[in-house]
């Protein structure tokens, strides 16, 4: 047999294994959706919505959990096939062709550590407390103990919801700041005395720690003055596993879920 024969038979033989194994990986391949999710929607709905869908749908979801900002940016840089967030997106991200499909509005609850014996404040006095005017809990009924101020990360969209919401300008005055936005529930729970604000959502969803009525006005309650947009971000319309994700979302059973955890669905 010539060395030339040899080697025709070799090529053909590669070529039938290639071919064999594309035709498996193929017929074997799953559909999964990329999901960069801020961690204040996560938490607020937790693995259940995810689980959901994929046993709706079949798609699996490959998720990464993040800052709202951090989500829409590995979006942009084709990290993710789809982005939610817990703020507006940017007027420049619109014009550049991302589009913002809004599903849920959830209140930002102002949380204590549950050995807190204050269940009301005013407005005002939310203001004056994470301005730092007041430092001390018998300045709101409460006992004779300082009040330890802890935020989430100035990047994230409960820190930039609530001091557009609740401050009126005035500036934020923290002792301890967390990374992400649902790490300052778990924080408020190893501190006394201690209070943040975060998704009513992700609050219910932990159950750790105790959530102040707000002028007289449970997070839950029309009139509550302190409430955030949840939406997913997609580049152009939604298509594939990501318009698959989002109908879900807003379907019956989706809404269903949203309302479950205390937010208001937001209908198409």
């Amino acid at each position: 047999m010539t060395g030339k024969l040899i080697s025709r038979m070799t090529l053909a033989i590669a070529v039938l294994i290639t071919g064999t194994i594309l035709t498996c990986n193929t017929a074997g391949a799953e559909e999964i959706l990329k999901y960069s999710c801020s961690a204040q929607v996560y938490e607020a709905f937790g693995q259940e919505r995810l689980d959901a869908f994929t046993k709706e749908t079949g798609v699996k979801v490959e998720l990464y959990v993040s800052t709202s900002g951090s989500a829409v940016y590995r979006l942009m840089n084709g990290f993710s096939d789809m982005a939610s967030t817990a703020r507006p997106l940017y007027f420049r991200h619109k014009e550049s062709g991302y589009v913002e499909t809004s599903f849920a509005r959830d209140p930002i609850a102002v949380i204590t550590h549950e050995s807190c014996t204050v269940k009301d404040i005013t407005g005002e006095q939310v203001r004056k407390i994470f301005s730092g005017e007041i430092k001390n809990w018998k300045d709101v009924g409460g006992p004779d103990q300082p009040i330890i101020v802890i935020v989430p990360g100035k990047d994230t969209g409960s820190y930039k919801n609530f001091d557009h919401l609740a401050m009126d300008r005035k500036e934020i005055v923290f002792d301890l700041m967390s990374y992400k936005s649902t790490m300052v529930i778990e924080t408020v729970k190893q501190f006394p005395w201690s209070v943040s604000f975060i998704s009513y959502g992700a609050a219910v969803t932990k159950a750790v720690t105790k959530t102040l009525k707000v002028n007289g006005l449970d997070p839950k309650e029309k009139g509550y003055p302190y409430y955030q947009t949840f939406s997913f971000v997609t580049k152009g319309e939604p298509a594939g596993s990501a318009k698959k994700f989002i109908d879900f979302a807003l379907s019956d059973k989706g809404m269903q879920i949203m309302s479950d955890k205390g937010m208001v669905p937001i209908h198409k």
